[in-house]
């Protein structure tokens, strides 16, 4: 069987055509710089190309696409490149199982499996059944060596990775399609692209006066003045945030560096107004976005997504994130020099409720997301215990001058609002 080969800068997910078609001798240089392209794959007879594999070497990113008869999108393969440039981790796949011809492309209710793996042998698998009936089901994959990693095939010799799935068995010839005609012009906003971590979004505007919001559900709200909550001493020079409900030894999640010192601990907060049902009347009421530790003055340059020694931000899959995770729906800011007697003052002010608590050792905080300091009389280091709204990871952000200094630290309670046009 015959399949042919084409080459393009981009491939448009919503109308399933290249994007800026070129030969293969250009395709082989973007290559060979790390440029994203793609490769269509196409038997004669058959509208719906068999595969579109997208790569992306400076992104480390290898992903296809795998068509059915009707053009719906069937299989997704992620691949990364890490530390061996000869092979690639089969990071993520995904299979939709369509129930029927009419059943649309990614249907709700279609049936899906994914698999994710990860270097260090570790993997999740979750099913998804059938118009949701009976849930999902989350084990651990059992999957080979050779099934976890693949070797990397030089420029022109890829195989058709879902010859399989096609029930093609006899063998095939590759040949090179002609590049046509692609014209100019910007890449159509459906492009496919390497998948990107989540961003920052609009942390600083958070804790500027005065700049509208919403959070999809209040149509509008306005961010007021940041509600100082007192200090956090740090004279390690080493500053913790993580969810204080981990066992001992384990150390916190996250740590940033700064100078020793004594720190604002801050929450962003925005106001606004809603009919409330309860009390039969329009209602203000005001309402914390986020908490930080404000290192310095000077303007925010750039935020960064705070990480783990460990942490590889190559495996990171569309809007995933790095952070500190919580079973208990707190996290805390705390000197990381100070950590384990810390951690012990927190489970015996917080947990268990000392019953005579000093005050020189504890302060509760009344009204606010911010629920405890604690201090550690050794060292001086505190620890601020703050409450989130929910289990799960919660992403840092380290806001820094242009000149590199951290200017603060910063943690959403909740999700992302999104800013409202001005005026």
């Amino acid at each position: 069987m015959v399949v042919e080969v084409g080459y393009a800068r981009a491939w448009d997910l919503e109308t399933r055509r290249p994007w800026r078609p070129m030969s293969a001798e250009e395709a082989r240089e973007r290559d060979a710089s790390g440029l994203p392209y793609v490769a269509v794959y196409r038997v004669a007879g058959r509208a719906a190309p068999l595969e579109v594999r997208l790569v992306c070497w400076r992104d480390h990113y290898v992903g296809l696409w795998v068509y059915d008869a009707r053009g719906r999108r069937t299989h997704e393969v992620d691949m990364r490149l890490l530390d061996d440039p000869a092979r690639l981790l089969c990071r993520c796949t995904v299979a939709w199982r369509y129930t029927g011809p009419e059943m649309p492309e990614f249907d709700a209710s279609c049936p899906r499996v994914t698999v994710e793996l990860f270097p260090d042998g570790k993997g999740r698998r979750t099913e998804e059944r059938e118009g949701g009936r009976g849930g999902s089901s989350v084990t651990v994959p059992r999957v080979r060596d050779d099934e976890r990693w693949t070797e990397r095939p030089a420029f022109g010799e890829w195989p058709l990775l879902s010859a399989r799935v096609h029930g093609l068995t006899e063998p095939l010839v590759f040949e090179v399609g002609e590049a046509a005609d692609g014209g100019g012009g910007p890449a159509p906003a459906g492009c496919w692209r390497p998948p990107r971590p989540a961003r920052p979004g609009p942390v600083g505007e958070l804790f500027r006066p005065g700049v509208r919001v919403t959070d999809g559900y209040h149509p509008e709200m306005t961010v007021v003045e940041p509600r100082r909550i007192g200090t956090l001493c740090v004279p390690s020079g080493l500053l913790a945030v993580s969810g204080p409900d981990i066992g001992h030894g384990d150390g916190p999640h996250i740590t940033v560096p700064l100078p020793p010192g004594e720190y604002v601990l801050e929450e962003a907060q925005v106001r606004h107004s809603y009919p409330c049902a309860w009390e039969g009347k329009e209602v203000t009421r005001t309402d914390t976005t986020a908490v930080r530790v404000r290192v310095g003055e000077a303007p925010v340059a750039t935020w960064e997504m705070a990480r783990r020694l460990d942490d590889d931000p190559r495996l990171l899959r569309e809007n995933e994130i790095f952070g500190f995770d919580t079973d208990g729906a707190t996290g805390c800011f705390a000197d990381a020099g100070a950590w384990e007697p810390l951690l012990a003052l927190f489970e015996k002010g917080l947990i268990h409720g000392d019953p005579d608590p000093d005050p020189s050792v504890y302060e509760d905080f009344d009204d606010a997301m911010f629920l405890l300091r604690a201090r550690d009389r050794a060292s001086g280091g505190e620890l601020a215990a703050f409450a989130t709204t929910g289990d799960g990871t919660f992403p840092v952000w380290v806001g820094r001058s242009d000149g590199g200094e951290v200017v603060g630290v910063v943690v959403l309670v909740g999700g992302m609002p999104e800013l409202l046009p001005e005026g």
